[in-house]
């Protein structure tokens, strides 16, 4: 490899400084000096404990064995998101995650479901082994269902993101990143190119490279403190912008899914681990007051708290260039939508490997900095819209935020892809995004939009044999998911941290 890129310097660690440190070296770490600067004194927001199934990838492309990766990070097995009075009080819904039921050539299942005419939205998740397999607390890796084509368990995981910054810190340090502890006080820019020039350390000590990358959270220090790159704010469709966290005793049975309960201003979070739940209250600051909050919170966990409350702020938003100059942003110093979908450690994932396919081998970056941008700005928005549609399509009544969320205006990509499913049926899914046809179509009917038809080539089938088709279905998965283990003798088996023994 030839670039012109020699040495990288990463600022920050936490999830998004040593995911990109452990990564990078394990790419091109022969080609490439790699130097991460992080100090002691400041603290990581270190609460992400939720992810989504591509992490499974990135562990896989770092060589992590998933049993000893869940040993290292106290972490359990997640397999979607249930989302507890979001339409109404009293309603749930799960965006599980994997397919549904079976497609017919051309014809997504989901179409061949409603042309069944079904009596209520939750039948579709009869047709859901993720979803059966969550609600019984079962887990049990699989590809196929026995005996079928049919695919099998699809799963992510919940785990302790200060640990899992641990586990990278070592595996990189052992393959040649050098780390120094250290306060930055300055980041010098060069007069001409505007480019970062050098960080100046509280020692004295001067650290400088080619390419920097910006992992310091919330502040920014690059991205936005030196090189002055604006924010787009999201608020004005995401109106959440605190969050306290609560770690609580580990509750039995730990669930194969992360709970997402609404509340009047927001939601709570349940999570759980091997050696803790995590919990936490998202909620809106024009609606509640942290006190209130935190009593909410206080009385939503349903086990003994293990440690202090945090509170967090935050803007829903992102930098308008993720990529600036000779830097580029990652994690919380690119933006942040909200925790809802766990797409925060997807985000860094998903930025580190974007920058590996557009790493520079010359010294013009401007043709590779454009493209990273264009695909940063695409993923965010296309996030920002499924976020936004949980709020949007709820019909309480008992709660202004809630009013004022189903009454806002949304972005028009997000308005077109409702009006188009709700005539329909169909979902326009760009290839790249990050959430299937599939994961639309859970929140959009868990949210109370059902299409008005179904696309004329479901009725192919005769109502008869949709129904044989439908039943047949139901009876597999009901099979598949009675002979599973249950998800915490699983755990015990394969994946029990050192403290569980």
């Amino acid at each position: 490899m030839t670039t012109a890129i020699k040495h990288l310097v990463i600022v920050g660690g936490g999830s998004a400084g040593w995911m990109a440190a452990a990564m990078l070296t394990r790419m091109m770490g022969e080609q490439l000096k790699i130097t991460l600067v992080e100090s002691d004194e400041i603290a990581t927001v270190g609460v992400g404990e939720a992810s989504i199934p591509p992490l499974q990838v990135f562990n896989r492309a770092l060589g992590l064995n998933e049993y000893e990766f869940l040993k290292a990070t106290q972490g359990t097995y997640k397999l979607g998101i249930e989302f507890e009075h979001w339409l109404t009080q009293g309603q749930a819904y799960m965006h599980a995650f994997g397919a549904q039921g079976k497609d017919l050539a051309l014809t997504p299942f989901r179409h061949l479901w409603l042309n069944s005419n079904p009596e209520s939205t939750n039948d579709y998740w009869r047709y859901s082994l993720n979803y059966q397999a969550a609600k019984a607390n079962k887990f049990q890796p699989l590809t196929q269902l026995p005996g079928t084509d049919l695919p099998g368990v699809t799963h992510a995981y919940h785990f302790d993101a200060g640990l899992y910054g641990k586990l990278l810190s070592q595996y990189s340090q052992q393959r040649g990143v050098k780390r120094i502890e250290g306060k930055i006080t300055q980041v010098m820019l060069d007069k001409e190119s505007g480019d970062i020039g050098y960080l100046e350390l509280a020692d004295g000590q001067r650290v400088g490279g080619d390419l920097y990358l910006d992992c310091s959270g919330f502040r920014g220090l690059l991205i936005k403190q030196a090189l002055k790159v604006e924010y787009e704010d999201y608020s004005q469709w995401l109106q959440c912008d605190r969050a306290i966290a609560m770690p609580t005793e580990a509750s039995q049975p730990r669930r194969p899914y992360t709970r997402a309960t609404a509340h009047k201003a927001g939601w709570c979070w349940q999570i759980p681990l091997q050696h803790r739940t995590g919990n936490g209250i998202v909620y809106s600051s024009q609606y509640m007051s942290d006190d209130e909050a935190l009593s909410l919170l206080e009385k939503h966990v349903d086990s003994a708290p293990i440690g202090e409350p945090r509170t967090i702020q935050f803007t829903p938003g992102r930098v308008a260039r993720q990529w600036q100059n000779n830097c580029v942003s990652l994690g919380l110093a690119s933006g942040f939508l909200e925790p809802l979908e766990s797409t925060s450690l997807h985000l860094i994932q998903s930025g580190i490997i974007r920058l590996i396919k557009l790493f520079p081998n010359q010294k013009n970056l401007d043709a590779l900095r454009a493209e990273f941008n264009r695909q940063s700005a695409e993923e965010f928005e296309q996030i920002r819209d499924f976020i936004i549609l949980h709020y949007k399509l709820n019909q309480r009544d008992d709660d202004p935020f809630w009013r004022h969320c189903r009454e806002m205006s949304v972005p028009d990509t997000l308005t077109a892809k409702m009006a188009l499913f709700s005539v329909s049926g169909v979902i326009n899914c760009p290839q790249e995004s990050l959430f299937s046809e599939s994961a639309w179509t859970q929140v959009m009917l868990g949210q109370g939009l059902m299409p008005s038809s179904a696309h004329p080539l479901a009725g192919a089938l005769s109502q008869e044999q949709t129904a044989e088709l439908l039943h047949n279905l139901n009876r597999i998965i009901t099979k598949t998911t009675d002979a599973m283990a249950s998800h915490d003798d699983y755990l015990k088996q394969h994946c029990a941290a050192q403290s569980e023994h």
